[in-house]
């Protein structure tokens, strides 16, 4: 039920950039225009992780996984009504950030309902719900092809009907931890904790690679490569499916490992990688193999670190730590796609921002490696 929410409100989430093409030409949309229009849903819901987290800390998903769902229709229908008008176009972008808060919410659930064997598993396959993306990117505009309102209707229907289910079967764990202080203290309680940034950093390095490849990617492709934008989507989506696919395989190997052992290995595939993609590799087969083995590393290392996240925080503050963490990957993925474009237009060359990724991870390889293997699970866990 929690993947299956992610899944829905992502996808709600995602709505408007698959139909940025249209909004810009039907309002006349400047380029500045239109970015912000996709940017601000984006960027509302990373931060939003953060208040959303630790409201789950205090009332559970029981309560918050219905209500951030429900709530999240009224945006997704006050799309049809505001769609031939900018400014509030963009007052309803910021209502439909809510749906990028869910991943606050489902962690915590699920944390709290395994056994600390299969937590990793657990997690990433509910990771698998940023897979919503992708099936907003491919199915929202086929949609709109056949009624230009279609998918907001549907994705609204989605919604009502996943809130209803989620209010009759979602249960939080009955001994769960219940933090009783005000929502400032405990987000400064858990901003206080050195963990929580230790966590940020690594999470940002990992879905915050996934989010900037998943926006910069088609363009790369189709700058560098002179791929055709049919092909360039194509081999994105490949990309995309593999980070999905590898973020479970990066929980389960944390079940079985130590979960900062497999974060170090996945971010130093990622830089070894990097810099097989800076020398500029022909597109097939080199190229391919290289984004596509990014992919893996850059997708265990968003399971694994959730995982650890599960190892190495409060019981009573996984939510409140994962708005955090959540937020800072999700911010994480705006810098690079701004670097790699400055770099190219400064030096006509996409090697340096290559070479910059590979010596982020390989830090955050280090760093995992060195200081995180050395954390272990609370007593009380």
């Amino acid at each position: 039920m929690a993947t299956l929410g992610f899944t829905l409100t992502f996808w709600a989430w995602d709505l408007i950039a698959p139909l940025a093409t249209g909004y810009k030409d039907r309002l006349g949309l400047s380029s500045v225009q239109q970015s912000l229009l996709v940017a601000i849903p984006v960027l509302v819901g990373s931060v939003g992780r953060i208040p959303v987290g630790a409201l789950t800390d205090r009332y559970g998903a029981r309560l918050m996984f219905p209500l951030v769902s429900a709530l999240t229709v009224v945006p997704v229908l006050l799309l049809v009504v505001v769609k031939d008008d900018y400014v509030p176009l963009l007052a309803v972008a910021l209502l439909l950030g809510l749906g990028g808060t869910t991943f606050a919410i489902g962690v915590p659930l699920v944390n709290s309902r395994f056994p600390p064997g299969r937590r990793g598993f657990a997690l990433g396959v509910f990771g698998m719900g940023t897979g919503g993306v992708a099936r907003s990117g491919y199915f929202t505009p086929r949609m709109a092809a056949h009624g230009e309102n279609l998918p907001f209707y549907v994705v609204a229907a989605a919604l009502a009907g996943y809130a209803a289910l989620a209010a009759a079967l979602i249960t939080d764990r009955p001994d769960r931890a219940v933090s009783t202080v005000s929502l400032a203290t405990r987000l400064r309680r858990a901003g206080g904790l050195r963990i929580t940034w230790e966590l940020s950093a690594l999470y940002a390095i990992g879905f915050g690679g996934v989010v900037a490849f998943g926006v910069y990617l088609p363009t790369y492709l189709k700058t560098w490569y002179a791929l055709t934008p049919t092909d360039a989507g194509a081999r994105a989506a490949g990309f995309a499916l593999v980070t999905v696919v590898f973020r479970p395989l990066g929980g389960r190997l944390s079940d079985r490992f130590h979960p900062a052992l497999v974060t170090a290995v996945a971010l130093a595939v990622v830089a070894l990688f990097a810099v097989v993609q800076a020398f500029d590799p022909p597109i097939a087969p080199v190229a391919t193999i290289a984004l596509l083995a990014m992919a893996a590393g850059l997708g265990a290392a968003g399971g694994s670190v959730f995982a650890l996240v599960s190892q190495v925080t409060p019981q009573a503050q996984v939510g409140s730590v994962t708005g955090i963490v959540g937020a800072v990957g999700g911010l994480g993925g705006f810098v690079p796609p701004l670097v790699m474009g400055g770099i190219y237009s400064a030096k006509g060359s996409y090697s340096i921002g290559f070479m910059l990724l590979s010596d982020l991870a390989l830090a955050g390889c280090v760093y995992a490696y060195g200081r995180m293997r050395t954390q272990r699970p609370d007593p009380d866990r």
